[in-house]
């Protein structure tokens, strides 16, 4: 299937084999352990735990003695044994062509890919979708434990081809770069097969660049799916990341298509969560989503019975009776899901004095609590000054950690209350991340007022984004005054710089936008 449903489903199924195959490994190697504890040449064991090693950068040959630029002649045939290389193409034009390479490294990398002195073969990938690929012995066995002990150990099996079923044939290509060519080339629709692969063969600083990736990558989106595979993988750190990301865009990562992705332990870990920032509704509605889906895995039809079936227990992990009582009447009581008793159970709950046992949790889920960063020291007002006449408030920031801007905080009428028409507007290099229009009252003290995105936006370390608000209203309000170009919230280091877009007169020094709120 080339559609991107497609794609997903093919991707949760190669790792459902996951455990299975890990399983398979590990009895593999035990039996090796054994033979070779008999030996006076101990080899290391073929599964054992990645560590990520800290080291100085190493200068390579190439970058010591930088060669001068071949001659057009050589610069021809360079380019026809890297096009070979990525042909898989076993012709050499040239006698010589070891001279073309100054480093070792550079004629190590020529062998990638190519059946010049191959001594041995893979057929990667599932019985229908396999590739032939080429390798040398000696080049896999100093990048990988599990090669030298495929190839060089006691137990060591002298086959020509090798099959390898469970890895995809460009994830094990990413990895045979890394070895032969030491270049990490990684792409978003293969990178967590290419870290499977990283981790079977245990090539520890390949599997350490695809975490890495990954957390890059990491969004509301793929963050579901990207923790079921994070705790198959017992990557720790990207597990914490996932989470961050599914708290504070809690809703976005529900209602997004890998959600229904997951499998089941990954779900009941989710509805579990109690910092989940979400409506119970928009919970309830994506449980009943992964039904639906589950129910098309398993070959189910996907009435409401088999719904309940493959939700089990986890039903119960929706704090239905925590939802406002409009969204329960209107939206779980009407969805089928619930039996009857259950349903006048829960209105019981909304209602009556004596409130009934109930399975469900009815305890509210904590959520996150918000932070403020207030970037001016002290506020004022003026006769004749703050005045905005649609024009734009806009300043620009950074942080040194991600977080995720919920929203601003705003200065109101400095002439008793009134209501604000505000326009919110939050940017990066240009592109609008995230905007809304919305009104809020101000009761004429000099408090800041909070004006909420639809949704928290995520907002990457060290790059500075764009905060802008048109106001509308009561002309005269209170303003900023001694604005700070740096401010410690926390753990969270925010940085301040103007805005070209500012038209009003708003600044580091002064003027709106006093408060950012956001979740860390």
């Amino acid at each position: 299937m080339v559609d991107e449903k497609g794609k997903n489903m093919k991707c949760l199924t190669f790792f459902l084999m996951l455990p299975e195959t890990v399983k398979s490994r590990s009895k593999k190697s035990s039996k090796k352990g054994n033979s070779s504890s008999s030996s006076n040449s101990k080899l290391p064991p073929v599964c054992y735990e990645i560590i990520t090693l800290k080291t100085k950068k190493k200068k390579m040959a190439a970058d010591i003695f930088p060669r001068k630029k071949p001659a057009n002649t050589n610069t021809t045939a360079v380019q026809q044994y890297h096009q070979q290389n990525l042909n898989n193409n076993n012709t050499i034009p040239a006698p010589n062509w070891q001279g073309l390479y100054p480093t070792i490294r550079e004629r190590n990398a020529v062998m990638f890919n190519n059946d010049l002195m191959a001594d041995v073969h893979f057929v990667v990938g599932p019985p229908g979708g396999t590739q032939r690929l080429p390798g040398h012995k000696y080049v896999l066995a100093v990048g990988s434990s599990v090669f030298h002990a495929m190839f060089y150990g006691e137990l060591a099996e002298d086959k020509d081809e090798i099959r390898i079923p469970d890895v995809e044939p460009a994830a094990f290509l990413a990895m045979l770069k890394y070895i032969y060519c030491d270049e990490i080339d990684l792409a978003a629709d293969t990178v967590l097969a290419t870290l499977y692969a990283a981790k079977k063969y245990i090539v520890p600083h390949l599997a350490r660049a695809c975490v890495n990736f990954l957390e890059t990558s990491l969004s509301a989106k793929n963050a579901c799916v990207l923790l079921s595979q994070s705790c198959l993988f017992e990557e720790p750190d990207l597990t914490q990341r996932c989470w961050e990301v599914i708290d504070a865009q809690a809703e976005l990562a529900l209602k997004s298509e890998g959600f229904c992705d997951i499998d089941f332990q990954t779900l009941e870990s989710i509805l579990r969560r109690e910092t989940l920032n979400a409506k119970e509704i928009v919970v309830f509605e994506a449980a009943l989503n992964w039904a639906e889906v589950e129910c098309q895995r398993q070959e189910l039809t996907a009435t409401i019975e088999n719904k309940r079936k493959v939700l089990g227990k986890a039903l119960y992990l929706i704090r239905i009776p925590t939802m406002a009582l409009d969204d329960f009447a209107n939206g779980a009581a009407q969805s089928g899901i619930l039996t009857l008793n259950e349903t006048n159970d829960i209105f019981l709950w909304y209602t009556a004095a004596k409130k009934p046992e109930l399975q469900f949790v009815s305890k509210p889920r904590k959520g996150l609590v918000p932070q403020r960063c207030h970037r001016f020291q002290s506020c004022a007002y003026r006769s004749n000054q703050w005045r905005y006449r649609g024009r734009c408030d806009s300043i620009q920031f950074a942080v040194d950690k991600r977080v995720f801007i919920a929203g601003f905080g705003l200065y109101g009428s400095s002439c008793g209350s009134a209501e604000y028409s505000a326009k919110i507007e939050l940017k990066r290099q240009g592109v609008i991340l995230g905007q809304n229009l919305s009104k809020y009252f101000s009761d004429g003290s000099s408090n800041t007022f909070p004006v909420w995105f639809e949704y928290p936006v995520q907002i990457e370390p060290d790059t500075f984004y764009t905060a802008s608000v048109i106001l509308d209203g009561n002309e005269l309000s209170y303003f900023g005054q001694e604005g700070m170009t740096e401010v410690q919230c926390g753990k969270v280091t925010v940085q301040f710089q103007c805005s070209s877009d500012s038209t009003n007169g708003t600044g580091v020094q002064g003027g709106q936008i006093p408060e950012l709120i956001f979740y860390a």
